[in-house]
């Protein structure tokens, strides 16, 4: 990973007067802390997704492998958790509207250029593959809007994965 400008002269990701929301409800989602809470439910929707997502994070990166253990899901969601309070990075768990069913995860994280402010990663289950563009769209909205960013990078989507 990258040290980018920000970083490198001591700027937090995000201002300290910013709050980052815990639980936010739009017109179609519904996003709360990723944390260790939806161990079972995350582990089921990640490994019945495990090929599709594979690489979600760049061609290098080995997130879901086929032979994760839910231990490895719980401590995996433990680390999404303490990067979110300590605020480093910000994973969500996104579900139907009224938090009916659990459907992907967002992940806002530093950014690895500093042609952006934020890198922003998600990832639908394939029974809800519909809502993808959607959830790209809703994010985008709020991230420009909610919080301290203009310039979003969705490596994959709008910008290319980072390579060393």
């Amino acid at each position: 990973m990258t040290v980018t400008k920000q970083q490198k002269q001591g700027q937090p990701f995000i201002p300290d007067s910013f709050e980052p929301p815990k639980r936010v409800s739009t017109s179609h989602f519904s996003f709360t802390v990723l944390d260790e809470q939806i161990a079972t439910a995350d582990y089921e929707l990640v490994m019945a997704n495990q090929p599709r997502l594979q690489g979600i994070f760049g061609p290098s990166s080995n997130w879901p492998k086929a032979s994760m253990t839910f231990e490895e899901n719980i401590a995996s969601l433990a680390t999404h958790r303490e990067e979110f309070m300590s605020r480093a990075a910000f994973a969500y768990a996104v579900y139907t509207r009224h938090s009916e069913r659990y459907i992907g995860c967002v992940y806002i994280d530093p950014p690895q250029s500093s042609d952006f402010d934020c890198d922003v990663y998600l990832w639908i289950g394939s029974e809800d593959i519909a809502l993808d563009d959607l959830l790209y769209q809703t994010i985008t909205h709020w991230l420009k809007t909610a919080w301290p960013f203009s310039k979003l990078a969705f490596p994959g989507r709008n910008a290319a994965f980072y390579t060393e």
